[in-house]
């Protein structure tokens, strides 16, 4: 098969390999559909990775059809549509059953796409292990450009807001606005935001987010625009989008004394200087980690069914898979309004 596979800092390749295989009863081979760049997808092409692995299949976010089941799996069958959420885990411990696949207890926890060990979906097909607890089956009402948002970025926007402890009449600043921002603020309102402030340094992101009714701002300027609108009081919730030093502490800055503030960008950073003699002081709450895909869905298929959360107007561009390299640079430059690139089958 061909599939986008990683050698080095700014070298992903389009070319063949190995066709995946079931190598348990409970695995599927799914034949990819679509699949997408996540942000996170950057760390490896820079080349600060999570692996020393090279030659591996890169990405976490895919939709599909099931090919091949193993004889434990009881769920799925050939022909079935299902979505692909990034992580994994064993299926069958407490937390698995949970949906909390990143508690899992039998040591099962892990991503498509970050070395050899699990390969990912940017692919023209992908194993999953567990299948029955790993792929999820698309419900009547969601398309697959939808269901492709929700195996990652729409349901980590989502776990982002929820952690911020937005309720009805909240204010909130969301700082970022890639994908996974712009639907962290339709995230607040959904959940009761009286007001959102948006805040990026790229004018086209700011404008989508004022289409869903945020306050948009640049990083310049939001500060005073925040202090001057509350009268100093500063904001209920923060959501940081980014994974930076820089824009953790900006979030901390922008909420009020027992304030929220939710980090779900990316971390890499080993000596981040919190400050915990004025977030004590404030008695502020600060909450981060990682999303797992399907204690979320429960919340976020009817509200896409319904139409109150529309995920797929954050798709950029549409683009073979062969021409993924490209993606992955028109991506990373921010160039032709690109946002969410999703790449389909040649």
């Amino acid at each position: 098969m061909k599939a986008l596979r990683y050698y080095g800092e700014r070298d992903i390749r389009h070319e063949s390999m190995d066709d995946p295989a079931l190598l348990s009863d409970r695995d599927a081979i799914i034949k990819v559909d679509a699949c997408s760049i996540c942000g996170s997808d950057l760390h490896i092409y820079h080349g600060h990775g999570f692996s020393e692995d090279v030659g591996f299949c890169v990405g976490h976010e895919a939709v599909g059809e099931v090919v091949e089941v193993g004889r434990g799996v009881h769920r799925l069958k050939a022909g079935d549509k299902v979505m692909i959420p990034a992580a994994v885990g064993c299926g069958a411990c407490r937390a698995c059953l949970a949906g909390v696949v990143n508690l899992c207890e039998n040591n099962g926890a892990g991503c498509y796409g970050l070395s050899a060990k699990l390969q990912g979906s940017q692919a023209e097909a992908v194993r999953v292990p567990a299948a029955d607890m790993n792929a999820v089956k698309i419900p009547d009402g969601v398309d697959a450009e939808q269901a492709l948002m929700m195996t990652d970025a729409l349901a980590t926007a989502w776990y982002g807001a929820r952690m911020a402890d937005i309720v009805p009449g909240s204010s909130v600043a969301v700082v970022g606005l890639g994908p996974i921002g712009l639907m962290a603020v339709d995230s607040a309102f959904v959940m009761g935001a009286h007001v959102v402030y948006a805040i990026d340094p790229i004018a086209e992101r700011r404008a989508l987010a004022e289409e869903s009714g945020a306050i948009a701002l640049h990083p310049d300027e939001a500060m005073e625009r925040i202090k001057e609108d509350t009268h100093g009081r500063k904001l209920d919730c923060a959501i940081e989008v980014v994974g930076s030093d820089k824009t953790v502490d900006f979030a901390l800055r922008l909420v009020r004394p027992r304030g929220t503030v939710s980090v779900i960008g990316v971390q890499q950073s080993r000596r981040f200087p919190f400050p915990l003699e004025r977030a004590f002081a404030a008695g502020l709450t600060f909450r981060t980690g990682t999303c797992s895909v399907p204690e979320e869905l429960p919340a976020l298929f009817p509200l896409v069914q319904s139409g109150r959360l529309r995920p797929e107007r954050y798709i950029s561009h549409r683009m073979p898979l062969s021409q993924g390299a490209e993606a992955y640079r028109l991506f990373e430059a921010r160039e032709a309004g690109a946002l969410k690139m999703v790449m389909l089958p040649d």
